[in-house]
């Protein structure tokens, strides 16, 4: 997978339409996320503001990382003007599906994230910042 290669990195962490936040302890990275500007999601209706990557580590799952993480994209996102944000999960992945939908998220549709042949059922959530 040429997604993660280190020049590919640096280039999203450099480009000004990707917005990045960590959450960090001392013993390393506890979990981070992306906003993305100017990425159409699949499914009519929504925004152009994206939450492309979300992640906190198992070990720190309900520990409120995850919320400090989303409250503070979706202040940056405020700050930008946007009027809405959507993002897109793995359709059985039940734990997050709940984590968004009990911050306000509504699905909206459905698509599909592809690894090569292979095609895995994503729900897309939006949540309005108006």
């Amino acid at each position: 997978m040429n997604e993660f290669t280190p020049s590919n990195i640096l280039k999203r962490l450099t480009d000004p339409r990707h917005y990045f936040l960590v959450s960090e302890n001392e013993e390393g990275i506890d979990g981070f996320i992306q906003v993305s500007t100017d990425s159409p999601a699949p499914v009519s209706g929504c925004s152009t503001t994206e939450i492309s990557t979300f992640y906190v580590q198992p070990r720190h799952h309900g520990k409120g990382i995850g919320k400090k993480l989303l409250n503070a994209a979706l202040l940056y996102c405020n700050a930008q003007s946007a009027k809405s944000v959507w993002l897109a999960t793995n359709a059985e992945n039940a734990p997050a599906i709940a984590f968004y939908l009990a911050q306000g998220f509504i699905k909206v549709g459905e698509t599909h994230f592809r690894i090569g042949e292979e095609a895995y059922l994503n729900n897309v959530y939006t949540l309005s910042l108006a």
